[in-house]
């Protein structure tokens, strides 16, 4: 039984306070984890956004607009007003790989749109990469039956390129009476903080997807790697484990996009959000 968003995000808490096991980590703070899990959404009772927990949608909604551009810069962003990925692109941090401040080199975008792409001798990727997002709705839309509709942002040549290696792995798409569903592996994956907007970005990606193939959204299944909680969000969990969640909301796209590089910001609206009281602000698009 595929259970509400909020449900099996408060399982998942639970587990790793209960079940965690204490491991050092890359920023020193400790986390309590687990390897392997995986949970299982039904997008067409709605979009599973956290209710228990406040998310900045126009965050998620720019950044896979911003991957699906196949842009590698930070400046797009931050003129949208999203600073997720700022401490990634300082002059400190893109120096230490030979490039310009605001330059995050092959992140995901790149990986999506231009895998394994020729690096020239001025530090520009020439465009004679795999375009793995137009490959995948072009088999999804010709052999929906295939087994091979995958998106990798796992690039072994690269990953030591960036100063941040992609924890959102893998993707692959599967079609089953006109309906489409997607599974992402993530090799890494922050409970708190990351894990919510990961399940909102990629249910949203799917139902896009789902409607430049003329196709209804199904599931999203998320799977998982390195699954932790860092100790300095345990307080925060319990809390949150605590919230009563509310029905899910509706996300509405504007059906007259039909090519997935058109959509913009303004085609999304959310409807029908009604979050748990302790969040104070509510989350609009």
């Amino acid at each position: 039984m595929k259970q509400h968003v909020d449900a099996q995000y408060q399982a998942l808490l639970r587990l790793l306070l209960e079940e965690g096991r204490e491991r050092e980590d890359r920023t020193g703070t400790g986390t309590l984890g687990l390897f392997g899990h995986q949970m299982r959404f039904d997008l067409r009772r709605g979009f599973p956004l956290l209710t228990t927990k406040k998310l900045h949608l126009r965050s998620i909604l720019h950044e896979l607009i911003w991957f699906l551009s196949g842009e590698t810069r930070v400046e797009p962003l931050q003129e949208a007003g999203v600073r997720i990925w700022n401490e990634w692109a300082t002059a400190e941090q893109t120096a230490r790989f030979g490039r310009e401040a605001g330059d995050l080199g092959p992140v995901y975008g790149h990986q999506w749109r231009n895998f394994g792409a020729t690096l020239g001798p001025d530090g520009i990727y020439a465009r004679d990469g795999v375009d793995q997002i137009a490959r995948a709705i072009t088999t999804i839309r010709e052999n929906p039956n295939s087994r091979r509709i995958l998106v990798t942002g796992w690039n072994p040549k690269e990953a030591d390129q960036v100063a941040l290696p992609p924890c959102h792995t893998l993707f692959q798409f599967y079609v089953q009476d006109g309906e489409l569903s997607c599974q992402l592996y993530q090799r890494s994956a922050d409970v708190f903080l990351g894990v919510p907007f990961n399940i909102a970005s990629y249910a949203l990606l799917t139902m896009m997807v789902a409607q430049v193939t003329g196709l209804a959204p199904g599931d999203f299944v998320h799977s998982f790697g390195d699954v932790h909680l860092y100790k300095n969000h345990v307080d925060q969990a319990k809390e949150q484990i605590g919230r009563e969640a509310r029905a899910l909301p509706r996300m509405v796209m504007n059906p007259e996009v039909k090519d997935l590089e058109a959509f913009r910001y303004e085609d999304f609206a959310l409807e029908g959000y009604d979050p748990h009281p302790h969040i104070k602000a509510a989350v609009s698009v």
